[in-house]
């Protein structure tokens, strides 16, 4: 039995946390849209995988949803121009992670037209093949929206091949503050079902379920509506409980499925996308728009007037700041959402297609309490929705034993935080979680770099070895020949010097 399993059988419905959402008032602001800033700032690195080639040159001009770069690999989506204009520098910019580090970008300054490019929309989508929406899918640089930017099509690929019999559509959207799927779905609910019917289709589901918190009213009913002409299409209501738009427990709690530690969700049967990459792949096949804009939610105590905005990708987060207003220097920012987003280093870094959020924290909401020691009270235990022991990994990573962390499941954990909101002592376990894995995932990167290098001096000693006796071969014939023809050149004076 896993620890999945173990987890739900003695535990049953009661993990996770429920936090004050905060998602209003900006959940109930109307929907706007950001003006073109003067310039975009576009990573090439937005997805998983390997980040994404630059096929553009410096100064030269570009039309909207142009393509700058080429995807690289199996594993990877393109980039394009989020508006018109031209090229103006191709270097490395802050990357939106909180170390801090620098990262290949596009810097392209808009013409104020906002000018399309080429599109090429499709009429029918449905009289398209599987293979064939995959394709355009991929060329749009659809990634999942829902934070994890895996690229769209591999995920159909890998659903068509495993025979999926269920889409599942994750409009959860459990983290506190934000509210960006939450605005899709009010707004743009035709937009969300099409591209879920689109979905379905290139994977061969022959049913759909979307799972919308009860805490979401409006979105549900705007769900409903949108569809109520498809039978195979069914609207979810599940408890507002965190971390419900996690995959794993959206599954489990929609069709009573659970996908085993080491499996992926379609080998149980079902596909899990995101509301907001739903609507995505709806205008990259109704409208041949690539992905170069999204809605993201702008909220916190420093923010003047809360809501969602739809933005170009490659906007800086202080473009955003400025378009709602502040009221006082923020305290925090955080793109995403306070349980799992990312501690950003300053407002000037851009936003990218994982981006749901931007959460601007005065000093209250930022405020974080000191760490005290732990009382055992097992509460980090009950909040786990992976049923893992918090505590027990904890301990082992603080004494350096990481393979000790590794028994007790670490490679589990989904660092969702419920474990350090609900610790009494205030200690940073998701901290310690996120360390160790990143420590291991060294270790692991270094023992393959040392394992390539032993390969590589095996090869060369072998080559070495092998260059040596074909040497010595080379030249034991030489010589060989050179006594043949000294004996035959002997043989030749001695017949000659004969009576």
């Amino acid at each position: 039995m896993g620890i999945l399993d173990r987890f739900f059988k003695s535990h049953g419905p009661d993990w996770g946390v429920h936090p004050d959402d905060h998602k209003r008032p900006a959940a109930d602001a109307p929907l706007r849209t950001l003006p073109v800033p003067e310039k975009l700032y576009i990573p090439m690195q937005q997805h998983v995988g390997g980040p994404a080639r630059p096929v553009v040159l410096v100064g030269q001009a570009v039309l909207k949803g142009q393509l700058l770069a080429e995807a690289q690999g199996n594993i990877s989506a393109p980039i394009h121009a989020p508006t018109s204009g031209r090229v103006v520098a191709i270097g490395e910019i802050t990357a939106p992670h909180p170390s801090g580090l620098a990262q290949l970008a596009i810097t392209l300054a808009s013409d104020g037209n906002d000018t399309w490019g080429e599109r090429q929309p499709v009429v029918d989508p449905f009289s398209l093949s599987p293979a064939e929406i995959a394709k355009r899918t991929a060329a749009a640089g659809v990634v999942g929206l829902g934070g994890a930017t895996f690229p769209s099509a591999v995920k159909f690929n890998l659903g068509k091949r495993l025979k999926v019999s269920t889409l599942i559509v994750n409009g959860g959207e459990c983290e506190p503050y934000l509210s960006s799927d939450d605005c899709l779905m009010r707004y743009r609910a035709s937009e969300v079902v099409d591209g879920l019917r689109i979905i379905m289709h290139a994977i061969g589901a022959g049913d759909a379920l979307v799972g919308i918190e009860e805490n979401k009213p409006e979105a549900i009913a705007a769900m409903k509506l949108a569809a109520e002409p498809f039978g195979n299409v069914r609207i979810c209501p599940v408890p507002a409980r965190y971390p419900m738009g996690s995959d794993k427990q959206l599954i489990q709690t929609l069709t009573g499925k659970e996908v085993p530690a080491d499996a992926r969700a379609a080998e149980v049967g079902v596909l899990v996308h995101n509301v907001s990459t739903c609507a995505a792949v709806h205008r990259a096949l109704r409208l041949g728009e690539p992905l170069i804009e999204r809605i993201v939610t702008v909220n916190g105590g420093a923010v003047a007037t809360p809501g969602n905005v739809f933005a170009p990708l490659g906007a800086r987060v202080a473009d955003l700041l400025g378009f709602t207003g502040l009221t006082q220097e923020p305290a925090r920012l955080i793109l995403g959402g306070p349980m799992m987003g990312t501690l950003l280093p300053h407002a000037t870094i851009p936003i990218v297609k994982g981006a749901s959020g931007i959460l601007a924290f005065d000093a209250r909401e930022a405020r974080v309490p000191e760490a005290g020691a732990c009382i055992r009270c097992g509460s980090c235990t009950r909040a786990c929705p992976m049923g893992l022991l918090p505590l027990e990994m904890a301990n082992h990573i603080r004494a350096g034993d990481l393979e000790g962390a590794l028994r007790y499941e670490l490679s589990d954990c989904i660092a969702c935080g419920c474990c350090a909101y609900v610790c009494p002592a205030h200690i940073p376990l998701v901290q310690y979680f996120s360390h160790a894995k990143g420590e291991l995932s060294a270790r692991e990167r270094s023992k393959l770099r040392n394992a390539a290098t032993r390969r590589l001096v095996e090869q060369r000693l072998a080559r070495l070895e092998r260059e040596t006796r074909e040497k010595a071969a080379a030249a034991a014939k030489r010589k060989a020949e050179r006594d043949a023809a000294k004996a035959r050149a002997a043989g030749t004076s001695v017949t000659e010097a004969s009576p």
